[in-house]
């Protein structure tokens, strides 16, 4: 069950939030942009620690890294895995939530929080991961053609768009 979607620019403000499923405590505005700069942080950390994930050299930096991540997938004109910028945290799992992570090249992060898996699921988080991927993708898309197609929106804002926030509901229900 997918409880919130969160969209933050590159700079890690929060600029889209959707409680799906309310679920969890109910968190205040304020809360949410402490959430999402403390996920920003921690995502930019992880990056620092492990820039070379998937790589057989090590990159000067994180930048280099997703140039030549973006080279990559620019010349073969496809990912070689769902999540383009491996650069960084991807998900949490928890026993009262999971969180998933997916960086675009652009830097604009979508974050989904979701039901944990039961114990005896535990195997298969391979499956849950895929299925966040694919809702990522169509997520993805959406925001390409109803926001970044909106003229009236300016970049790094606040999403307003209500035509997005009745696609994205239709998408997860």
């Amino acid at each position: 069950m997918l409880y919130s979607i969160l969209i933050l620019n590159k700079a890690g403000g929060l600029i889209y939030q959707n409680e799906v499923n309310p679920g969890l405590n109910k968190l205040s505005t304020n809360d949410y942009l402490v959430l999402a700069g403390s996920l920003h942080g921690i995502h930019a950390i992880g990056a620092q620690l492990a820039p070379n994930i998937g790589d057989k050299t090590v990159p000067a930096s994180v930048e280099e890294f997703n140039r030549n991540q973006n080279s990559s997938i620019m010349s073969t004109f496809k990912a070689q895995s769902p999540n383009t910028n491996r650069s960084g945290l991807q998900n949490i799992e928890t026993s009262l939530f999971n969180l998933y992570i997916f960086q675009t090249v652009t830097g604009l992060k979508f974050m989904l929080i979701t039901a944990p898996n039961p114990a005896e699921h535990k195997g298969e988080l391979n499956k849950q991961y895929d299925m966040a991927h694919e809702l990522f993708r169509q997520l993805y898309m959406l925001y390409s053609d109803f926001v970044m197609k909106d003229p009236f929106y300016s970049l790094d804002m606040p999403i307003k768009n209500p035509l997005f926030d009745t696609k994205v509901r239709e998408l997860v229900n």
